[in-house]
C-alpha cells in the first residue's frame, strides 16, 4: 500500500471514523487519498485549534480522535488543544503534513518553517505534550504508524506524527492483518499478587471507600468500579474531572470529593476511610479544595497499568483485570450501612416568572431540563455550576477541568456531536469563552447538528472578576448579538434562537422542540455568579498572588452575596 493509504487504513481499523482539520499544501495529498479511498469522513474546521478541540471531544465518546494540519503554522496552532488532551488523558492522533523529505535531506529552505535550516524543532515541541512522536519515512512508516496509534490507545494520551508531503504516495510493504487494539496482558504473578493484596486490605477494613478520577472513564472501568462497590457495599466518590463517570443514581454514589469544598458526608466517606482505593487520582488546586484534600494513610493508588499498595509497587497489571480480579476475590457484604448522598442543585419552582433572571434561578431551571443520556459540555466560568447538578443515568460530562482552556467546549461540542449524533448535546458556556472559538458554530450549522447551546451573556470574564478586576476593563468584552449568530453563519438555517431575561423567558425557550439547533442567550448581571464559582476564584487569587497581592484592595474582587 501507499504510506498514506496505510495510515488511513490503520486509523479506520482503530475505530476512528472521522478526520478533523484544516487543509494546507503539505497535507493535501493525504486529504486527497482519504477522499479517493473513502476511509474517514472529513470534518473541516475553522481553525487548527478548534480541530484539536473537536478531536478531543470526539475521542472522549468514540475512544480515539484524529486531526490533520499543515507543517508548523498548523501544528503550533493546534498544540494548545493537544496539550489539553495530554493533561486530560485523551488519545488524539495529530498528523502534521510536513515539508518534503527531499527538502529535509538536501537542506532546502521551505515556507511554513522558521527559515533557518532546522527541521526537528516541532518534533521537540510536541515531545513536551505527547506520549510519542515520529517523522514518517518509507522505511519506518509501517512500524511507526502502528507504534503511535497503539501508544495513544494504550496510554490514553495524544501522539504526534509528521508525514512528509512527498512520501504519502510511495508504496511500502505493510502487514496484511488488521490492527488490533488490545491491552498488553498482565504479568500473571503480579496480577495475582496485586489482586490478593487489594482484596485483603478492602475485606479487612471497617469503612473502605473508592475515589475515582477521569482515568476510570478513559480505561472503560466504570462498570467494574460499580460492581466492586455493590459487592462490598462501599461509597464511591469522584473528582471534578470524573463527573458522571459513575452513575449518579447509583445507590453507593458519594458525590464529588474536593477537599474542604466537598459536601460533609462526601469528605467523611473519603477522609474517614480506613482503606481507600483511589483510581487515577491526580490532585491539583481545583480538584483538591486548594490542597486541602487529605487521603487516608492506607490508600491504594491504582493507575492504568500499575498499582501502589503501601511499600509495594505492582507493574505490568491492567486496571480492568485488577478490578475484575478483586471483585471475584472479595466476599459479598450485605450488612454495611449505606448512606444516601443528596443532590446539590435541584429543579426549583419560581413564583415570579417575570423577575429578572439570576444565576441561581437559571441553574435551578436547567436542572429540570436534563434527561438520561445527555452529553453535557461546560466551559470554564459560571458554567461550572453544572458540577452541582445531580445527573440522570447515562449522562456524559465533557470539560477541560485540569487544562482549563477557555473556548475548548465549542470545538469539543463539534467532536461529541460527530461521535454520537443520536444523543442530545447541551453546551453551557459564558460569553467570554464563546468569543474565543465562536466560529465553529458555523461548522455545526453546516453539518445540520442539533445541539442546545446555553450562553450566559453577562458582559465579560466573570470567573476572572472573582480573582481580580471586578470592575476593570480588562475583564470586559465586546457586546455581540449572540442569538443572531446562527443566521449570520448560515442565513438559511432553521435554528431556533432566544434571548431570555426572565425565568418565564427561559422556560418558554426550554419548551421548544429540539428538531434543530437551539441557541439560548441568557442576559444576566455581570456581578451575579454561583457562590461556588466565586469562592473558587477568591481562593485561587490567594494561591496565585499571595498575601501581598492586589486582590486585597477594596472592591477588587467579585465576592459572594452576604
Amino acid at each position: 500500500m501507499t504510506v498514506g493509504d496505510f495510515l488511513l487504513r490503520r486509523l479506520q481499523e482503530a475505530g476512528v471514523g472521522h478526520l478533523f482539520g484544516v487543509p494546507g499544501d503539505f497535507n493535501l495529498e493525504l486529504l486527497q487519498q482519504n477522499e479517493d479511498g473513502g476511509y474517514l469522513r472529513w470534518v473541516g474546521t475553522c481553525s487548527e485549534l478548534n480541530a484539536s478541540y473537536a478531536a478531543d471531544g470526539y475521542a472522549r465518546l468514540a475512544g480515539m480522535g484524529a486531526v490533520t494540519v499543515t507543517n508548523a503554522v498548523g501544528a503550533l496552532s493546534a498544540i494548545n488543544g493537544i496539550a489539553g488532551a495530554y493533561a486530560e488523558h485523551v488519545p488524539v492522533i495529530l498528523i502534521a503534513g510536513s515539508i518534503p523529505l527531499r527538502s529535509i535531506e538536501r537542506g532546502l529552505g521551505m515556507h511554513h518553517t522558521t527559515g533557518d535550516g532546522t527541521w526537528d524543532r516541532f518534533l521537540g515541541a510536541f515531545a513536551q505534550v505527547t506520549a510519542a512522536q515520529a517523522r514518517l519515512t518509507p522505511s519506518n512508516a509501517a512500524t511507526e504508524i502502528d507504534r503511535l496509534i497503539l501508544t495513544a490507545w494504550r496510554e490514553k494520551l495524544p501522539v504526534y506524527m509528521e508525514l512528509p508531503s512527498d512520501i504519502a504516495y510511495l508504496d511500502i510493504e505493510v502487514p496484511a492483518a488488521p490492527l488490533v487494539l488490545a491491552e498488553p496482558s498482565s504479568d500473571p504473578e503480579r496480577l495475582k499478587s496485586c489482586v490478593a493484596a487489594i482484596a485483603s486490605h478492602l475485606s479487612q477494613a471497617k469503612s473502605p471507600a473508592i475515589l475515582v478520577d477521569e482515568d476510570v472513564d478513559r480505561y472503560g472501568a466504570a462498570t467494574e468500579v460499580m460492581g466492586l462497590a455493590e459487592k462490598l457495599q462501599l461509597p464511591v466518590a469522584v473528582t471534578g474531572p470524573a463527573k458522571a463517570v459513575i452513575d449518579e443514581t447509583f445507590p453507593h454514589y458519594a458525590g464529588i470529593y474536593n477537599g474542604k469544598a466537598s459536601a460533609p458526608q462526601t469528605r467523611e466517606a473519603i477522609e474517614g476511610s480506613d482503606c481507600l482505593l483511589s483510581i487515577g487520582y491526580r490532585p491539583i488546586d481545583g480538584t483538591s479544595g486548594d490542597f486541602t484534600a487529605s487521603l487516608p494513610a492506607d490508600t491504594i493508588r491504582a493507575r492504568g497499568h500499575s498499582v501502589d499498595i503501601g511499600e509495594d509497587n505492582y507493574q505490568a497489571v491492567t486496571l480492568r483485570e485488577v478490578l475484575r480480579g478483586v471483585i471475584d476475590a472479595v466476599p459479598q457484604v450485605s450488612s454495611r450501612a449505606t448512606a444516601y448522598f443528596a443532590a446539590g442543585t435541584s429543579a426549583g419552582a419560581h413564583a415570579d416568572g417575570s423577575a429578572k433572571l439570576t444565576q441561581a434561578a437559571y441553574w435551578e431551571t436547567i436542572q429540570g431540563y436534563l434527561r438520561p443520556g445527555d452529553v453535557l459540555l461546560t466551559d470554564n466560568g459560571t458554567s461550572y455550576a453544572i458540577f452541582g447538578f445531580r445527573l440522570p443515568p447515562k449522562c456524559t460530562v465533557v470539560a477541560s477541568v485540569i487544562w482549563g482552556s477557555i473556548g475548548y467546549s465549542v470545538g469539543a461540542l463539534l467532536g461529541t456531536l460527530t461521535a454520537a449524533p443520536d444523543r442530545r448535546h447541551l453546551l453551557f458556556i459564558g460569553d467570554g469563552s464563546f468569543q474565543e472559538t465562536a466560529q465553529e458554530l458555523s461548522t455545526m450549522l453546516r453539518h445540520d447538528c442539533k445541539p442546545v447551546i446555553f450562553l450566559v451573556n453577562n458582559g465579560g470574564y466573570t470567573i476572572e472578576r472573582g480573582y481580580m478586576g471586578k470592575t476593570s476593563d480588562y475583564n470586559d468584552i465586546a457586546a455581540w448579538a449572540y442569538a443572531k449568530l446562527p443566521k449570520v453563519f448560515r442565513p438559511d438555517t432553521n435554528a431556533r434562537s432566544f434571548v431570555v431575561k426572565t425565568v418565564a423567558d427561559l422556560e418558554k425557550a426550554l419548551s421548544a422542540p429540539n428538531d434543530s439547533l437551539i441557541f439560548i442567550e441568557s442576559v444576566m448581571d455581570p456581578y451575579d455568579a454561583p457562590a461556588s464559582v466565586i469562592h473558587s476564584s477568591n481562593n485561587g487569587a490567594e494561591l496565585d498572588y499571595g498575601p501581598r497581592g492586589p486582590q486585597h484592595r477594596g472592591n477588587a474582587q467579585l465576592r459572594p452575596a452576604t
